[in-house]
């Protein structure tokens, strides 16, 4: 239980971290799409108000040039009878605090209260420079611009205010700015759901490692649970009868033997699946290394018939071994019949290991985890292993039960072409 329940702590802090990593991406995205936005609205506000006032400055510098002086006053006689006040943008020729004169406002186009407009000439002459401001005229938006003009001597003399309608733009740019922020929202959902897979794939090695461990965990709980009991009713059995201990001695160490290689088995599959256990390639007669095995794998009164022909492969000769160890240690203990000796084949050759025993076969064929036999508790732990290391080696391990009965076991290695 204490097992399961880290297993599940980690499995809550993998998806926590994935969580965390998605909003980490989503937020960071979001920031600059954001920023992006905003200098991207900013830069159409601005743009809109410059093509405003560019055309409010033809207005003016128009005026301008039209303006007279007639007897030191300023005259406006040339401007009225031109057409300009019948045009748009409108205007208003205004003292703006200089000497006052017989001052002209265009008609029939929008145009701010006087005081506005006055009020805007007003700091066009004191600043003796262009004047820019938003005013409002009837509930609508409208730009406004003030330049001062100059008589001959250079003195400022008043301003030109000329005022145009900001509501076309206005709307333009609110219709850009709800598309933006619209586009915004559905990239950043965007953003969200391509972080949150973006997170599960980065993840994915650490789930897959996870999950291991769980398969190994529960494999080893399996497969130790029955040596251990059986361990314990041998120690019991000695104790409680003393007379019996010199028969159950030799079980007692079998069990003992049987248990130390589970270990083993599972500190080379730990290794394998982290990485620490590195492979040591190199050219191996596999004919010969099989043979070894055979040779010193106690048999009992199981009968074993090894058949070979020459055959190079790139192995680690370490690991390779312990693979076949695995797959005859299976069939000797599984690969019988009920008060039968077991019969393995063993047989080599281009590569191929091929392991066959006369047991009652697999409860499901062709199912590489976890290896299950027929009528039998096991998990095939050791046959796990013989998996990991084919896997290792670019090889793989192909199990069938064979149409007269028994289990076949098939490992393949890269070979070494002369």
């Amino acid at each position: 239980m204490k097992k399961q329940a880290t297993v599940s702590a980690a499995r809550a802090t993998l998806r926590r971290l994935r969580w965390l990593l998605a909003a980490l991406f989503t937020v960071t995205n979001a920031l600059g799409l954001i920023l992006f936005a905003w200098l991207a609205v900013r830069s159409d506000a601005q743009r809109g108000r410059q093509q405003l006032d560019g055309d409010l400055s033809r207005v003016t510098l128009a005026v301008i040039q039209r303006l007279g002086n007639s007897g030191g006053a300023v005259s406006v006689s040339d401007v009225a009878g031109s057409g300009l006040t019948r045009q748009c943008p409108g205007f208003a020729v205004l003292p703006g605090g200089a000497a006052p004169f017989l001052g002209l406002q265009s008609g029939g186009c929008l145009s701010a209260p006087l005081a506005t407009l006055n009020g805007i000439a007003t700091r066009a002459v004191h600043s003796n420079r262009d004047v820019a401001s938003d005013g409002d005229a009837a509930g609508r938006s409208v730009r406004i611009l003030a330049e001062p003009f100059h008589d001959p001597s250079g003195t400022v003399e008043g301003a030109v205010v000329a005022t145009v309608d900001a509501e076309p733009v206005a709307e333009r740019h609110e219709r850009m700015l709800a598309l933006t922020v619209t586009g915004c929202v559905i990239v950043i959902i965007g953003l969200g759901g391509a972080g949150y897979l973006l997170a599960g794939r980065t993840m994915r090695p650490a789930a897959n490692t996870l999950e291991q461990q769980e398969l190994l965990l529960a494999e080893s709980a399996h497969d130790l649970r029955t040596p251990v009991a059986a361990l314990r009713a041998l120690a019991e059995t000695a104790l409680d009868n003393p007379d019996q201990r010199a028969a159950l001695l030799p079980r007692t160490v079998s069990l003992s033997r049987r248990m130390g290689s589970i270990i083993d088995d599972l500190l080379t599959r730990a290794r394998l699946a982290a990485g620490v256990q590195q492979l040591r390639l190199q050219p191996v007669r596999l004919d010969q290394l099989v043979a070894g095995v055979v040779e010193n794998t106690p048999a009992g009164d199981a009968q074993i018939a090894f058949a070979a022909a020459e055959s190079t492969v790139s192995a680690d000769p370490a690991l390779l071994q312990r693979a076949i160890g695995n797959l005859l240690d299976n069939a000797l203990r599984h690969g019988h019949r009920p008060d039968r000796p077991a019969v393995v084949e063993v047989s080599v050759a281009d590569g191929w290991v091929r392991v066959a025993d006369q047991g009652p076969g697999l409860a499901q064929p062709l199912q590489s985890a976890p290896f299950a036999r027929a009528g039998s508790n096991s998990t095939g732990l050791g046959l796990s292993i013989v998996r990991w290391i084919a896997d290792a080696h670019g090889g793989s391990l192909q199990v069938h039960n064979a149409p007269s009965g028994g289990a076949v076991f098939e490992l393949s290695l890269p070979v070494i072409r002369p």
